[in-house]
């Protein structure tokens, strides 16, 4: 190889590229990443073939060394990369951000907190404990020391109150179908 001869280096690569590409894939969990990364130890033994020192240790050990280094060189500027586009995205805000779905999402919540005000005390206390606080009509019911029935009642009629100031007010939805 220090002749630049093309079959020297076909022999190494065929004998030692598996373990050096395993090794790379085994540090980057990415084989894209793992064969330029291969490639380029490669390239670079091609270009420098006088770094290889036999003194020092076999090609083997030389080539897996060089993957190595490289691999993790790799692997910190990924995850700085990767570091510097999260702290981007944070100060740059959401880009799928959508001011008029959010402006509207605000209009109807207003509404919506005017039309249970408007509603009888009963009706509203029933509608907010069942649906704001979750609680079953039995539960709300047993809250308000009132009947079942009554109860159902008031939640029935609240909410068709509910539905006709939101339709007023021209917030319509699934539930003005009815």
């Amino acid at each position: 190889m220090a002749r630049f001869r093309e079959p020297a280096l076909v022999e190494v690569y065929r004998r030692h590229a598996d373990a050096a590409f395993g090794l790379a894939v085994r540090i980057l969990r990415d084989r894209g990443l793992a064969e330029e990364v291969v490639q380029e130890v490669f390239v670079r033994l091609w270009n420098d073939p006088e770094r290889f020192d036999p003194a020092r240790g076999s090609l083997r050990s030389f080539l897996l060394a060089g993957v190595r280094g490289r691999a993790i060189d790799v692997l910190r500027s990924e995850h700085s990369r990767a570091a510097r586009e999260t702290r981007h995205e944070h100060r740059a805000g959401a880009p799928d951000y959508d001011l008029e779905r959010e402006v509207w999402e605000l209009t109807v919540a207003e509404q919506v907190r005017r039309a249970v005000g408007t509603l009888h005390d009963d009706e509203r206390r029933a509608i907010e404990l069942a649906y704001f606080g979750g609680h079953s009509y039995r539960q709300v019911a047993a809250l308000l020391e009132t009947p079942e029935g009554t109860v159902k009642s008031r939640i029935r009629a609240g909410l068709r109150r509910l539905r006709d100031q939101l339709v007023e007010t021209g917030i319509t939805g699934p539930w003005t179908e009815s």
